[in-house]
């Protein structure tokens, strides 16, 4: 692998330079990819963008960037952000204390356009370049380990799956926005979709976007989202702010040949939402799919409650009628929760811990 570092001037960056919502970001005679599919959507606010601009105007020094090398042409690695504040604002996209470009004197025009960035050029195989831009990833917006993966597997398979998942306003995020945690531009849509899939397919998402990178298109991926989507709004039509962030796509691959009943499942909801025992409201959507109910996450009987049971058992086992201190016992429910029976001292027995287990494993 060879890197080296250069000396480019803002102006010769520009030249060539456009910008296509859809397409992406090209500079420097269209050789320059700025936005490669690897990377994020520009996000600097105003503050973060204008310094870019201050810190040209003034002369002093920006951070090093670093671009790829393929061929002919480049991939901008790190310096995104810097690279497209520049370029915007000599586009004359924004102004800096009501100042645009176009109305600068020409002598502060030329000292923006001649300004050098100091950039090292990386050449060398996928691996080595990865290898290279996670030691370099230390700055900046630093980069997700999905936005990582994205610099490996560049190609026609990525660069559609970043339409559906990857974009503001995305058709994921459409669907999907109710259900999922996360930034679509920081690539969380397409990292989630790809955890799920892949988890189905009994493999990792490094090995699915290896095996789909030359794939003309990622409808299999899309279309499999559009059904796991699909899947849990036909199960549960009427929406909680519950229902967000649950791994619904690894729920689907388990259980979606699984028959349920939505209006069934709706009374559950309605009725486990208030109940004071159950502590893991968004467990209910899992408890409901899975039977387990640990999802749940039942409130435990308290100290008071044990001792209470203890010293009215006078130390002695509920099921085996044998004497144990009260750290060898522990609380149980006399009728279970699933039988409507409640977390309170009328409803509480200490068995040891044999017994304990025992009643558990039936």
């Amino acid at each position: 692998m060879e890197i080296q570092l250069h000396e480019i001037k803002v102006r010769d960056i520009y030249n060539g330079y456009v910008d296509n919502q859809e397409d992406g970001v090209v500079a420097f005679d269209g050789k320059l990819d700025v936005r490669p599919p690897f990377q994020r959507e520009f996000i600097y606010d105003d503050k973060k963008r204008n310094a870019v601009i201050e810190t040209v105007n003034k002369g002093f020094p920006l951070n090093v960037m670093y671009w790829g090398k393929n061929g002919d042409n480049y991939e901008l690695i790190d310096g995104q952000q810097r690279t497209v504040s520049l370029l915007q604002y000599i586009h004359g996209d924004f102004s800096v204390d009501m100042k645009y470009f176009h109305s600068l004197p020409s002598n502060l025009q030329d000292k923006i356009l001649d300004y050098p960035l100091m950039i090292y050029i990386c050449e060398g195989n996928p691996d080595e370049k990865l290898d290279w831009f996670n030691v370099i990833n230390i700055a900046g917006e630093k980069l997700t380990d999905q936005e990582l993966l994205n610099s490996q597997f560049t190609g026609p398979w990525l660069y559609d799956a970043k339409k559906h998942f990857s974009k503001t306003g995305c058709p994921a995020y459409q669907i999907a926005e109710k259900y999922i945690n996360g930034s679509t531009i920081r690539q969380e849509y397409l990292e989630t979709a790809l955890k799920w899939i892949s988890s189905k397919e009994n493999t990792s998402i490094k090995e699915y976007m290896s095996r789909h990178q030359q794939d003309a298109d990622a409808n299999e991926l899309w279309t499999y989202f559009q059904s796991v989507i699909n899947w849990v709004q036909v199960l549960f039509p009427k929406y909680r702010k519950e229902m967000k962030g649950i791994d619904w796509g690894i729920l689907y691959n388990n259980y979606k040949d699984q028959s349920y009943n939505s209006d069934t499942l709706e009374e559950k909801v309605s009725s486990l939402l208030i109940d004071d025992d159950v502590t893991n409201k968004k467990g209910i959507y899992l408890y409901l799919i899975t039977g387990d109910e640990k999802y749940l996450n039942i409130r435990a009987f308290t100290e008071s409650q044990k001792s209470a049971a203890y010293e009215s058992q006078e130390g002695i086992c509920a099921m085996c009628h044998k004497q144990f201190d009260i750290t060898e016992m522990e609380a149980d429910h006399i009728t279970p929760w699933s039988q409507g029976g409640k977390t309170d001292i009328d409803n509480c027995q200490m068995l040891c811990r044999d017994c304990n287990r025992r009643k558990s494993d039936k």
